[in-house]
């Protein structure tokens, strides 16, 4: 096998945080590398019917839990945002438009955004937040703040959104591996197998 292994994440998921965290190395060992594609999770819960995990009994306070023990457990920074969940809009045009021109740099500020909000609490929905960030990384603030805005770059984030949907991405983080879907953080030391034997 051969290509890329895909990354799909939504900057509010905390499971994705977590995968950010990872996926990088579980795919190199198999000498691959990643391509990271934020899209709306809102998107495939349109289609899905499913709501975000603090709005169903039981399971949010499971997932509070759940998310302050992954930090632990990866030895990670972990922080309960709040507000949570926010739109990320903003965070993710800004990534796009970057992978345009750096896919590096837009790697770079993909775990700083992360890091803001799940490592610091910091509001990643506020565009000054995000401008903030990417100054962190070297990104000129006014050029951030003019993606933001710019219906090119939300037209972008759109088409990146619909396409996760139409490839099955219904949660976040997803990873696609030659055509086979992955949904979840715990999924990645499968992916890595699969990677390693080449599938089964």
């Amino acid at each position: 096998m051969s290509g890329f292994v895909e990354f799909w994440f939504d900057f509010s998921s905390p499971y994705g945080y977590f995968a950010s965290h990872k996926v990088d190395v579980a795919v190199a060992k198999a000498g691959r590398s990643t391509i990271w594609k934020p899209f709306m999770l809102g998107a495939a819960f349109k289609v899905t019917g499913a709501r975000p995990f603090m709005d169903v009994p039981l399971k949010g306070d499971y997932c509070v839990h759940d998310w302050a023990r992954l930090g632990r457990y990866y030895r990670v920074p972990w922080v309960q945002p709040d507000p949570f969940p926010v739109a990320t809009l903003g965070a993710a045009r800004v990534f796009y438009w970057l992978d345009n021109e750096d896919p590096g740099v837009a790697k770079a500020f993909a775990k700083a955004i992360y890091h803001a909000y799940f490592g610091e609490g910091r509001n990643i929905s506020l565009p000054e937040v995000v401008v903030d960030v990417a100054a962190g990384v070297n990104v000129n603030p006014q050029r951030v703040e003019d993606v933001i805005a710019s219906p090119q770059w939300k037209q972008r984030l759109m088409e990146a959104s619909a396409e996760a949907v139409s490839r099955g991405v219904f949660g976040s983080p997803f990873f696609i591996v030659d055509g086979e879907g992955f949904w979840g953080a715990d999924r990645l030391p499968m992916v890595a197998e699969w990677l390693e034997r080449d599938g089964w």
